[in-house]
């Protein structure tokens, strides 16, 4: 089945993009920060320094890797899911599920394998970037040299090939379970129907924001800066769980707006339809945007909060608290970053497998504006969907801290933060929907079909 694999691999090569480049991304992350441990580690650094340079890696480099484990599952379920045909095919003609499930490992662990030694050499480059933003903002002691180790590369390539293993264990065992003839029919359709263990696992993920959100505005309350530990939680959990029941959220939304939309004319129709059929694979673009908008929002305005409580309380800055900020804004970027790749990672891969049904449209009538303007509602739908989600999400982040330094649900802080956010998530989601659906209707669409 390995061989299988390798074949696969050949003819799929497209489809396995977006995984490919989510690995190396967060390969790249994961070795960075990790390298920060090899730096503190070597002889010579000083104990200040050298506890900096810990708690960087530990803290940060520990939500990367969740970020990276949730990012690889995303993108290769959305991939899966795209192969239900395929799959459906190889049962048809005697497959078992055993035989299917070691070929898509097999697939996702020499992609995995590739991106970790593909991302080395743009590790090391950032992690030298983290030293050097360590030592600008004092955090660590001038002198202290970089390096690039075991440390680095064991967690770095153990931890892209663990979690790609994991998230193809976990995608097959939904996806070869049924029999063939169910497996033909359902490929036709991604409905987008939650298994119970997703559902609970979301709803678990919410009840623990909840939780923190409860400690962070009573228990935490005027413990100052020590509040950040269950507050700057809150929104990463919360977005986790609104990101998990994604597509009750797609299908929720969808039915609401089914009647008036099938109404607006051909285009709002097509995306009604698309919608409805292919819930699974919009809740996939949907992640990023939840996790973009909620971790952002939450932690930039928990910084934000902290800072007015200190102006106001006239002490000058600790040396923790000016460490914390930077761990905070080092982790806005980070997460920034990633999920912007994600982002674009993924509705390329869903606009790119789309090019047949954009051809199958325009043969029928439709014009490419017309396939442009489905694709911008769908983005609209997306954007206004996973903003609002990621808005409650950094919610449980925001009221809570805000209790527990200053006394008041609401911060007195502008909206400005919040509408950047919001700006660059409908950019971001907009821009590359309708880029990667104008690039596949470049495609003749007679020869856009017979691929």
């Amino acid at each position: 089945m390995f061989g299988l694999a390798l074949r696969s691999l050949r003819h799929r090569a497209g489809g396995f993009l977006a995984t490919f480049v989510s690995m190396v991304f967060g390969a790249a992350m994961v070795m960075a920060f990790a390298s920060l441990l090899d730096t503190g580690m070597a002889a010579g650094v000083p104990a200040a320094s050298r506890k900096s340079l810990v708690l960087m890696a530990v803290v940060v480099g520990g939500w990367g890797l969740i970020m990276v484990a949730f990012s690889v599952t995303s993108t290769l379920t959305l991939v899966v899911r795209q192969r239900a045909a395929e799959l459906a095919l190889l049962k048809n003609v005697g497959a078992t599920p055993m035989q299917i499930g070691r070929m898509i490992v097999g697939e996702t662990s020499v992609v995995a394998l590739v991106a970790g030694l593909v991302a080395i050499p743009p590790a090391a480059l950032a992690g030298r970037g983290l030293l050097s933003l360590l030592t600008s903002t004092g955090r660590v002691a001038d002198g202290v040299g970089y390096a690039f180790g075991s440390y680095a590369l064991g967690i770095g390539l153990g931890v892209t090939f663990a979690a790609a293993t994991t998230a193809a264990v976990i995608t097959v065992r939904g996806s070869v379970r049924s029999r063939a003839a169910e497996a033909t029919r359902s490929a036709a359709s991604d409905g987008g129907r939650m298994s119970r263990k997703r559902a609970v696992a979301g709803v678990a993920f919410l009840l623990l924001g909840a939780g923190l959100a409860v400690t962070t505005a009573t228990a935490m309350r005027g413990k100052g800066i020590d509040a950040m530990q269950t507050a700057g939680q809150t929104s990463i959990w919360t977005s986790i769980g609104f990101a998990l029941l994604g597509p009750a959220l797609v299908g929720r939304v969808t039915a609401a707006l089914a009647r008036p939309l099938e109404k607006a004319g051909v285009p709002a129709y097509l995306t009604v339809n698309h919608v409805r059929h292919r819930s699974g694979q919009l809740a996939s673009a949907l992640m990023p945007v939840i996790l973009f908008t909620g971790i952002a929002t939450g932690t930039l305005y928990m910084q934000w909060i902290e800072n007015a409580a200190t102006a106001a309380s006239g002490v000058v800055s600790t040396a923790d608290q000016k460490t914390t900020e930077t761990l905070n804004f080092t982790v806005i970027g980070m997460l920034v970053v990633f999920s912007a790749i994600m982002l674009i990672n993924t509705l390329v891969a869903a606009m790119t497998y789309r090019r047949g049904e954009f051809a199958r449209q325009r043969l029928v009538g439709l014009t490419p504006p017309q396939v442009l303007k489905a694709v911008a509602v769908e983005g609209v739908i997306l954007t206004v969907l996973g903003v609002a989600s990621g808005t409650v999400a950094g919610l449980f982040t925001i009221v809570p801290y805000s209790v527990a330094r200053t006394g008041r649900a609401l911060p007195d802080v502008g909206a400005g933060t919040y509408l950047g956010v919001v700006v660059i998530a409908a950019a971001l989601t907009l821009g590359t929907g309708l880029a990667a659906a104008r690039r596949a209707i470049r495609t003749p669409a007679v020869e856009a079909v017979t691929r």
